[in-house]
């Protein structure tokens, strides 16, 4: 483990109570508190965790633009979450997020948002990193 100038190691935050934490933001319409809630995780992920963590935050971010309004950037955001997140079954790390990426790509097209999607989790024990990742 690398450790810091003081001597301690540096450890990694928690993955489950941030990953978990994004989830109820997201699901609760606070697009940017969920995108902090993963970039904390993002920022220490390795590897496909990564990547995954970085769809999740794009997809988020869109939303929050979409929600605000400052739409010139949002369609972006889409594509580049949808893209990142493509190589991951439905069902990853917990979560099915089937009916989040449905959405925005509705929401990609029309740049209009009637109703936010929201995150299922499908298995609460599942929510954690592939150990090597992370």
């Amino acid at each position: 483990m690398p450790e810091i100038r003081t001597g301690q190691p540096v450890t990694k935050p928690d993955f489950v109570t941030h990953f978990q934490a994004g989830i109820r933001h997201f699901n609760s319409r606070e697009f940017w508190e969920a995108h902090e809630s993963w970039e904390t995780i993002w920022l220490s992920a390795e590897s496909d965790c990564e990547q995954f963590l970085q769809g999740l935050i794009q997809i988020a971010a869109a939303y929050h633009h979409l929600q605000r309004g400052t739409t010139r950037g949002a369609p972006r955001l889409i594509a580049a979450g949808l893209a990142r997140l493509a190589p991951f079954p439905p069902n990853y790390c917990g979560i099915d997020r089937s009916a989040v990426e449905s959405a925005a790509r509705r929401h990609q097209q029309s740049l209009s948002v009637d109703e936010y999607p929201k995150i299922l989790v499908a298995d609460a024990a599942a929510i954690a990193p592939p150990s090597l990742q992370w």
